[in-house]
């Protein structure tokens, strides 16, 4: 048997059982020993009965002496057993499960456990965990600390326990250790069977958490050898285009901008341009606040690919976006004469051997024979360009042919501790500052009351100044996608806003809209036809326009700071003064911290960090959404633990370790 064996070899787990297993992410024995509790009953004070005191918990060992059915005036059943031990008797009582009237008769050896209070004026058990008392048998739901697990419909933990310490029992210590004995003593870390064993049946509170942190090391340590993997992969079995160019060429272009580079963007210049003279092919990813300049900087890895006679090709995540980086690179490359093609559907293979650089939706992944003169890749997206993408480029290039670089960009703001994860197989350029002349905006926190009042300085700011304003709806359902919930949220807004505002013209943009319809409505919008533009986050990237000045957020309490940050940075992009405005009904005060923090005007990567502290990555970033893996047992904001995670993982990557995820048990 292995750890990898799947759940099905189990006794008792026949295929209904392994369907609800599934859903908990549990498929193989591996899944089922590592689903660790989230909390613990404490059962480890035992009493006889007449000890039994209101409000104790505690755990009681005796035998059944009756047990019934009760019914209720409204219907239910109540079942009443009384147990006695040497020092007396005690009411026990369930509500609504009368099977137990069949499974505890009568002089049954029984434990029990729970919380001791009064039924019908006696001192009695109400709702205890029970278990019969089996010769050469553990307790393992009524004594002791108690885990309870992550469940699902028709898995109870109590189910959980029962199948973990069989699959335990059964496995006594064959279970292999994974690491090096020197790693374990050195990392404070105790043995992997002690670990599994620790966290399913604690003596103590400690001992738990030892279990937990050695099970939780295991998980990240997995990651990161996987991420060393694949960026040793990616450095060994491909071959990229060595490019060569004059400092002087590469120092007109950059002369020619109209504006400084910040330290930051020079910082990362320098690592770009270092990859790109490499054998292999640059893998590097590029995160920068919004307004951070990302887009400057892979124009000059694309400059250079031009001096070397090869095309670049920019893929964005939405045409609204695909059109913006079009426009700005027209810009950028007018005065080197470069040729920049937006593609389109209808664009026919021909064209793009005039072109230069060529700008498209994801799409382009599915075009054959589009990247045969392509020596860079630039990806801005907010998802991550993952495996597949990755390995979907490699087929398009062809085994004979050099890879091109790859720049994947994110303006998702993502703390230092969770970066070290996620992205280890991918070098890293962040952009820390802001270019100067970028406008400071001006952001509230407006609750109910003031909402009317509000609106009202929006229209007149709005008539006044000629301006323009975004209003954001939220996705209403915790989902990663747009839902017809969330269009139908967005369009009675629209309406509302339209016909209490009648003075100003609005427009609607959501995911549901065709390509042509989304364009018309931009068009709209950056000619000024539209003062108010109501949206949906998933448009959320890409819209850019000068002349919009006020962001409007609504329900921002299901946003994350770091997205309720790049909303808002979707103004300030011209020279007036813009304004942010964040609308919630929440009065909780860890809602209203979190809101807090916007109005301090702190930046995109310390709201990320205060965000990660209060809510977790899979809040913050939507780890679905972002691609990122779900944490089970590690936590992302235990930064001593992935960093020790990193530090191990390379080491022993060095020594050419490969973990044993296929552990032997017998």
């Amino acid at each position: 048997m292995y750890l990898n064996s799947p759940v099905e070899e189990l006794p008792l787990v026949g295929p209904s059982y392994a369907r609800r297993l599934n859903n908990l992410g549990i498929v193989s024995i591996k899944d089922l020993l590592y689903h660790v509790p989230h909390r613990y009953l404490d059962f480890r004070v035992s009493s006889p009965v007449r000890a039994a005191a209101p409000e104790d918990v505690l755990t009681i060992r005796g035998k059944v002496v009756s047990i019934k059915n009760q019914y209720t005036r409204s219907g239910r059943k109540i079942q009443i057993g009384e147990v006695e031990d040497a020092s007396g008797k005690i009411t026990v009582v369930w509500f609504n499960q009368p099977f137990l009237v069949r499974v505890l008769f009568p002089e049954a050896e029984i434990s029990l456990a729970g919380k001791v209070g009064f039924f019908s004026g006696r001192k009695a058990l109400i709702s205890p965990e029970y278990e019969l008392i089996k010769q050469g048998k553990t307790s393992i739901h009524t004594s002791g600390l108690v885990p309870i697990y992550p469940e699902t419909f028709g898995l109870s933990s109590k189910w959980l326990r029962g199948r973990i310490a069989e699959t335990l029992a059964s496995l006594g210590s064959t279970i292999k250790e994974t690491l090096p004995l020197k790693f374990i003593k050195s990392e404070g870390l105790i043995p992997l069977t002690d670990a599994i064993h620790a966290v399913h049946h604690p003596a103590s509170e400690d001992e738990a958490e030892k279990g937990r942190q050695r099970l939780a090391f295991d998980e990240l340590l997995e990651l990161q050898l996987t991420s060393i993997s694949r960026k040793a992969g990616w450095k060994n079995n491909q071959t990229g285009h060595t490019l060569a160019f004059e400092e002087s060429d590469v120092d007109k272009f950059i002369d020619s901008l109209p504006f400084a580079l910040t330290a930051s963007q020079q910082s990362a210049v320098e690592e770009i341009l270092g990859d790109l003279t490499r054998a292999w092919p640059m893998n590097r990813l590029l995160e920068g606040d919004v307004g951070s300049g990302k887009t400057v900087v892979a124009a000059i890895a694309a400059f250079v690919c031009f001096i070397n006679g090869l095309q670049t090709a920019v893929m964005a995540p939405t045409q609204i976006l695909a059109q913006q980086h079009y426009e700005t690179l027209q810009r950028i490359f007018k005065p080197f004469k470069l040729r920049v093609a937006l593609i389109t559907s209808g664009l026919v293979k021909k064209d793009l051997g005039r072109t230069d650089i060529f700008v498209g939706t994801h799409a382009l992944l599915n075009k054959k024979g589009l990247f045969e003169n392509v020596g860079l890749v630039v990806i801005d997206e907010q998802h991550r360009f993952g495996v597949e993408q990755r390995a979907l480029l490699v087929k398009q290039v062809g085994k004979k042919k050099l890879m091109p670089h790859i720049l994947t960009m994110t303006a998702t703001p993502i703390p230092r501790t969770v970066a070290l994860t996620l992205y280890g197989d991918l070098d890293l350029s962040v952009l820390k500052e802001l270019p100067g002349g970028r406008q400071k905006i001006t952001t509230w926190i407006v609750p109910p009351a003031k909402r009317p009042k509000a609106m009202t300085w929006v229209k007149d700011e709005i008539l006044k100044d000629k301006v323009q304003a975004f209003l954001i709806c939220p996705l209403i359902e915790e989902s990663d996608k747009e839902t017809m919930q969330s269009v139908k949220a967005a369009a009675k807004e629209y309406a509302e806003q339209k016909k209490i505002f009648s003075e100003l013209s609005f427009g609607l943009i959501h995911g549901k809209l065709s390509g042509k319809d989304k364009d018309r409505v931009m068009s709209d919008f950056r000619k000024g036809k539209i003062d108010v533009l109501v949206a949906t986050p998933v448009v959320e990237v890409g819209i850019d326009v000068a002349n919009a000045t006020i962001m409007l957020i609504e329900g921002s309490e299901r946003f994350g700071l770091a997205q309720l940050h790049q909303l808002r940075g979707r103004v300030g992009r011209g020279e007036k003064k813009s304004y942010c405005l964040i609308f919630s009904d929440s009065a909780a005060p860890r809602v209203l911290t979190r809101l807090a923090a916007l109005e301090k005007g702190i930046s995109g990567f310390e709201l990320a960090e205060l965000d990660l502290s209060l809510r977790g990555p899979g809040e913050v970033f939507g780890t679905r959404q972002h691609g990122f893996p779900e944490l089970k047992i590690a936590s992302w904001q235990d930064t001593e633990l992935i960093q020790k995670a990193k530090r191990v993982a390379q080491m022993l990557s060095d020594k050419g370790f490969v973990l044993a995820t296929k552990a032997s048990m017998v």
